[in-house]
């Protein structure tokens, strides 16, 4: 198999490499190896934080390497203590294992798990781990490790210099994942592992397993974590985590929290989340400074994530609803895009008979939608031109709303001046 570009190098140019176990990492990546990321299954969807791991798999994967995305089924029951300032709530096994299940389906729209060469592989580290007895574990794998080297790892020491502390569960999580490395190393030949930088301590711990057991170089890579000029996780929206489960956070939620990155932030984001050569990349970054406020990188980052994430469909829809905000005519949406879009504007549900029965006009709507007071307020909205039906001007103050005017299953959309929205909803 004939590689299609140095991973290494394209990493070093994005700004996404931290630390490698060798300095000759390069070199060894030269020719295909199979190279693992790990993911902890502790909600049903995958968020932006993983962002970076996955399109590091895909970037391997794109190089001519086999990539292995392993989801923690024992593990996820323990929870990683990097990068935590407390203990996760621990979960039952059906729920382990329905996230796992969504988890996959998300991960295949990045990487591809069907090509016949380097296709992924997804493995879950229940299937190995769950028949260790303990009295086995600590016999075959926790005598190898000196807790004096333990107690040095970055996500040990944060831990224990905190408030909350480190359970004993969380301080074993670092000789399970030692072991994932060397397990899929026998059973894969997997001799690469990469992570976030705050994998290092757990990474290298699996590296020093490996070399004490079957006497194996295997090697690690980790990545800059995505942050903010602040300091912060790049990822939270104003609601919470921005998920890649459509049901959590709308292709148009997503979408859009791209569009308002800052472009004191957008840079890193887009290095990391694109597909661009380099060259390509640096003109586009340059066209962007000299053009700051047209956010040019913002909607190169919007496009290729929520194509990867939601498939053409959910671009489509995202920019639809985005087009939306500018006037244009809603409609070929359904009742969920629009309650998705329309989130923060006031709805009122309404029986469908008086839809059906013509019952409703105009002045009607406004009043009862709050964006008039009164049906004299409504009337001078309308004869004035600041009435719209679905973003379609309406200026008689006799009409009666039908049907014809659901913009979606159930929904009307009104709109009054430039910016003040609202939803009947009829049911």
């Amino acid at each position: 198999m004939s590689m299609n570009f140095d991973v290494v190098k394209e990493m070093t140019w994005r700004g996404l490499l931290n630390q490698t176990t060798d300095e000759k990492i390069g070199e060894f990546l030269s020719t295909p190896r199979t190279v693992y990321n790990g993911f902890d299954p502790t909600a049903d969807s995958l968020h932006v934080g993983h962002l970076v791991a996955i399109m590091n798999l895909r970037r391997f994967q794109r190089a001519g390497h086999k990539p292995i995305a392993l989801v923690g089924g024992a593990t996820g029951m323990i929870g990683d203590p990097s990068g935590r300032s407390s203990e996760r709530n621990l979960q039952t096994l059906d729920q382990i294992q329905y996230n796992v299940e969504c988890i996959q389906k998300q991960l295949a729209r990045f990487i591809n798990f069907e090509d016949a060469g380097n296709g992924a592989r997804l493995v879950n580290n229940y299937d190995w781990l769950k028949d260790f007895s303990y009295l086995a574990f600590l016999r075959d794998v926790g005598k190898l490790f000196q807790v004096n080297v333990m107690l040095t790892k970055d996500s040990v020491k944060s831990r224990l210099d905190s408030d909350s502390g480190l359970s004993y569960t969380e301080f074993s999580y670092m000789l399970l994942q030692s072991y994932d490395f060397v397990h899929l190393y026998k059973a894969y030949n997997c001799e690469v592992q990469i992570g976030g930088s705050d994998q290092w301590g757990n990474i290298t711990a699996g590296i020093d397993l490996a070399r004490r057991t079957t006497g194996a170089q295997l090697y690690g890579l980790t990545s800059k974590l995505l942050l903010k000029s602040d300091g912060q996780k790049m990822g939270k929206s104003a609601s919470g985590a921005l998920w890649l489960d459509p049901k959590k956070t709308s292709p148009y939620q997503f979408y859009q929290y791209w569009i308002n990155v800052d472009d004191a932030d957008i840079e890193n984001a887009f290095k990391f989340f694109t597909d661009l050569g380099e060259e390509e990349a640096n003109a586009l970054v340059a066209e962007h400074r000299a053009n700051l406020g047209k956010r040019i990188l913002q909607k190169q980052v919007a496009k290729e994530l929520t194509t990867l994430a939601h498939g053409e469909d959910g671009i489509k829809t995202a920019q639809k609803a985005t087009d939306i905000f500018f006037g244009a005519e809603i409609n070929e949406l359904s009742d969920d895009e629009l309650v998705s879009i329309f989130a923060d504007v006031p709805s009122k549900e309404l029986p469908r008979e008086q839809l059906d029965h013509l019952e409703i006009s105009i002045l009607d709507a406004f009043v009862l939608s709050g964006l008039a007071k009164t049906k004299s307020d409504a009337r001078r909205a309308v004869q004035q031109g600041g009435a719209y039906i679905n973003n379609r001007q309406c200026g008689d103050i006799g009409y009666n709303l039908s049907v014809a005017d659901l913009a979606s299953e159930t929904v009307v959309v009104l709109r009054s001046g430039k910016k003040r929205y609202a939803l009947l909803r009829f049911v």
